[in-house]
């Protein structure tokens, strides 16, 4: 599948695919999406205590970078994990621009670090977080109320509903402790339906930049 590294409308770059006609990250804006839907709309819930994630789709990283960076600022101990089946190139994740564009030159070690640590091992970024990438499709996961959010970031249903299924949401369900919380930038009908028959509670929220709405899940206690 032909891949291109564009640039998104806030200057921060993304990868798309061409035969799908699918972005990594929405083209308003990759850094503007994440910040609005998993910082303000799902960490932000966890201001000043620990966290456990799970991210659905660790793809180029920018996630878990702009994750790290609130942490540092906030001084909150973070336990991150990116699930990702297909890992992104090394060569394609150096020509993102996510270090520049966050203003964080001196984390570019830390966003390098990410991407070079092995997969499959619990590594320490730093004193406060520490990253798991595991490589591994989504029905595979089988964790048990271990995590307290999840940023759910798969390709979209437009082009993989599979993912959006209610197997996976069962599995997200599962994942959470009580009263975890799941952030997606999706708002589809069919998602939420999904999502409320494993159990979830969900809101329906302002979206970030070109997009209306997004899709906050909890499991209540």
């Amino acid at each position: 599948m032909k891949r291109e590294i564009i640039k998104t409308l806030d200057g921060s770059t993304t990868i798309h695919l061409h035969e799908w006609d699918e972005c990594y990250h929405s083209k308003h804006g990759a850094i503007q999406e994440a910040k609005h839907v998993f910082i303000k709309n799902g960490l932000s819930l966890f201001e000043n205590n620990p966290v456990t994630i799970l991210e659905i789709g660790f793809g180029t990283g920018l996630n878990a970078f702009i994750t790290f960076l609130e942490s540092n600022k906030k001084n909150q101990t973070i336990d991150y994990v990116g699930v990702e089946a297909y890992p992104v190139a090394a060569e394609e994740v150096l020509q993102m621009n996510y270090v520049e564009e966050l203003e964080a030159l001196e984390f570019d070690n830390i966003f390098e670090k990410m991407h070079k640590c092995e997969w499959n091992i619990k590594t320490e970024i730093s004193a406060s977080f520490s990253l798991t990438k595991r490589k591994q499709f989504f029905d595979e996961i089988d964790d048990f109320e271990t995590f307290d959010l999840i940023y759910f970031d798969a390709f979209g249903f437009r082009v993989q509903p599979e993912l959006w299924s209610t197997e996976i949401f069962r599995k997200m369900y599962n994942s959470l402790k009580p009263n975890g919380v799941l952030v997606t930038y999706a708002a589809r009908g069919v998602v939420k339906r999904s999502m409320i028959e494993v159990g979830f509670t969900v809101e329906k929220l302002a979206g970030p930049p070109g997009k209306r709405e997004m899709f906050r899940a909890t499991k209540k206690a």
